[in-house]
């Protein structure tokens, strides 16, 4: 799908909110409905989009319900400087993407030196040769950083696989209909949420529902809690 036609699909609030759902559960339309606060007939409109733009697909279970839930994993990137606005979308990159060909992915920062402006005379610093030669360096360098951007911009594709791969893992080993639920909160420990609070908001859950899980994953061994603080164990 054109990034900037996606970019337009997800400027509604209640398609984000959809898809923030929908990443923690596949859900009916009745849910999403008192999810958002709006009528089925609305959601149902949404759902038809995201459908039609390949973000969301649907599935009937044995009591004819029809289940939605997110079918695709897609990263849709903006960028905004003064030179420069645009949008890019690409599929989240497989294992089995191939990071050795990344040249830069090991970033080096190298401290700028002061030295060779210090014992510059003005006449040197309107010499045409050492203008050009400035100019050459700066290309070269823009080179080389246009290159690091798209190599890290293959990263996080690969990064965004592999963290879907590792919370689809999680999920099964809960193996419950929440498990995708579990699987958002561990990432929201790991991510630095420390508190019941802290933790509900990034799950978009109530506290009392975040305790409960919380607790259950100290049952499994898998996080721990001291002095009011959650952490990973």
């Amino acid at each position: 799908m054109d990034s900037a036609a996606l970019l337009d699909l997800l400027g509604n609030e209640n398609r984000r909110r959809i898809l923030r759902l929908l990443a923690r559960k596949p859900c009916y339309v009745t849910e999403i409905s008192e999810y958002l606060g709006v009528s089925p007939k609305a959601v149902i409109d949404h759902l038809q989009k995201l459908e039609e733009a390949g973000l969301v697909d649907s599935r009937v279970d044995e009591r004819r319900r029809k289940y939605f839930s997110i079918a695709r994993n897609l990263r849709l990137e903006v960028n905004v400087s003064p030179y420069e606005f645009g949008t890019k979308s690409a599929y989240s990159a497989s294992r089995s993407l191939d990071m050795a060909r990344c040249r830069y992915l090991s970033i080096h920062v190298e401290a700028e030196s002061d030295e060779s402006s210090d014992g510059e005379s003005d006449e040197s610093r309107g010499d045409p040769r050492q203008r050009d030669g400035e100019l050459r360096e700066l290309a070269s360098e823009l080179e080389r950083l246009e290159t690091l951007e798209n190599e890290l911009s293959m990263a996080q594709r690969w990064v965004q696989g592999q963290l879907t791969d590792v919370m689809d893992r999680i999920s099964e080993q809960i193996g419950e209909r929440d498990g995708r639920f579990y699987a958002e909160l561990l990432s929201a420990l790991a991510d630095g949420a420390e508190t019941t609070e802290a933790a509900a908001r990034r799950v978009d859950a109530s506290p009392e529902m975040t305790e409960d899980a919380l607790r259950r994953l100290k049952d499994l061994g898998v996080v721990g809690h001291e002095d009011g603080r959650w952490r990973l164990v």
